[in-house]
């Protein structure tokens, strides 16, 4: 199936530096890619000329003349930036010119121009981030990781509508588990929100598991875990520090004495086995769900490879038909 994605190569900390050559490496390997490069066309010549890549069909350059900064007001960068990179790559989504873009830039801004431009789909009020984290099964889908603080019982099934159309899409499962985030497994624990919206998720046809508490996400208990976007943001949070410190407390204690750095030798390759496992660099990329186009937010700080993780998750959601299935699931839901 030929795919078109989008790139917003002006985002991020590293801009062309990082998205043109991951662009470059992921045609690849998908030969039925194809990409629209988005931004300065200087800067962009610059990168493919530095990777001596020879001129292609698949790859093109779609000119923009701003820049959204990555500390820049979301409502300034929709109201005064509506040629940058990152609203032209999601204007290519909405002509059909690309079925999917991606952006590693400001947050903030590109979910307040996707919203405003592509709209979301009949039956969802509000669009959620969703984002991939491993666990001990594989991995597990969370969403929201921030997109909407506060949310009512209704959001949270159409949360969890849109998490299990996504799994379906990319996974191939046909009834992926959905879990909601509570302090306990019991009915009765949890918020009004929460409990209301354990009774809509059992009533919606759903594979719904029940609650699921925090230690459930990295068991990899059920594909996908609902929350709210306060709750999910803290949770990614608190978990990105969480292996920070691990990481930084193993490379004092192999550092202490020139025993422990010869033990740290002999360890390397376990330790490098588990770095490549738990890499979070293969899990670039969340998914703005819930708009009637493919949007993926990469990391602000992603290196080549990580984005190209972020391209590939993009091409699999489009193969993968997951707004067709948005929107059957939400239209079930209504009848």
């Amino acid at each position: 199936m030929d795919i078109t994605v989008a790139i917003d190569c002006m985002g991020g900390d590293h801009g062309p530096h990082v998205t043109v050559p991951s662009a470059i490496d992921y045609l690849r390997h998908d030969p039925e890619a194809n990409i629209i490069l988005v931004g300065i066309p200087d800067a962009i010549e610059a990168e493919l000329q530095a990777a001596k890549f020879k001129s292609s069909t698949r790859i093109r350059i779609h000119p923009a003349s701003e820049v959204v900064g990555m500390d820049e007001s979301p409502a300034l960068a929709l109201r005064n930036k509506k040629d940058s990179s990152m609203r032209v790559s999601i204007n290519l989504v909405k002509t059909g010119e690309a079925q999917a873009c991606i952006s590693a830039g400001n947050t903030g801004a590109l979910l307040a121009t996707s919203r405003f431009v592509l709209k979301t789909i009949p039956g969802i009020d509000r669009p959620a981030l969703a984002v991939i984290l491993p666990t001990i099964a594989g991995h597990t889908y969370v969403l929201d990781l921030g997109a909407n603080v506060n949310c009512t019982a209704e959001h949270l099934l159409q949360f969890g509508v849109m998490g299990a159309s996504l799994v379906a899409s990319v996974e191939n499962k046909n009834a992926p588990s959905v879990g909601l985030l509570n302090i306990g497994e019991e009915d009765i624990k949890g918020n009004e929100v929460v409990k209301k919206a354990s009774d809509l998720l059992r009533g919606s046809g759903l594979n719904f598991y029940g609650n699921v508490e925090g230690n459930d996400i990295y068991k990899g208990t059920t594909d996908v875990v609902v929350c709210d976007g306060f709750v999910g943001n803290v949770t990614l949070k608190t978990s990105e520090g969480l292996a920070q410190m691990l990481a930084t407390y193993l490379r004092e204690e192999f550092k202490r004495n020139l025993l422990t750095r010869l033990a740290g030798v002999f360890a390397m390759p376990v330790i490098n086995a588990f770095k490549r496992r738990v890499d979070h660099r293969q899990y670039n990329g969340a998914s703005f769900l819930g708009l009637k186009g493919i949007v993926i937010k990469s990391h602000g700080s992603a290196d080549v490879f990580a984005f190209k993780s972020a391209i590939k998750r993009a091409a699999d959601e489009v193969r993968g038909g997951m707004l067709r299935r948005i929107s059957e699931r939400v239209s079930d839901l209504s009848k």
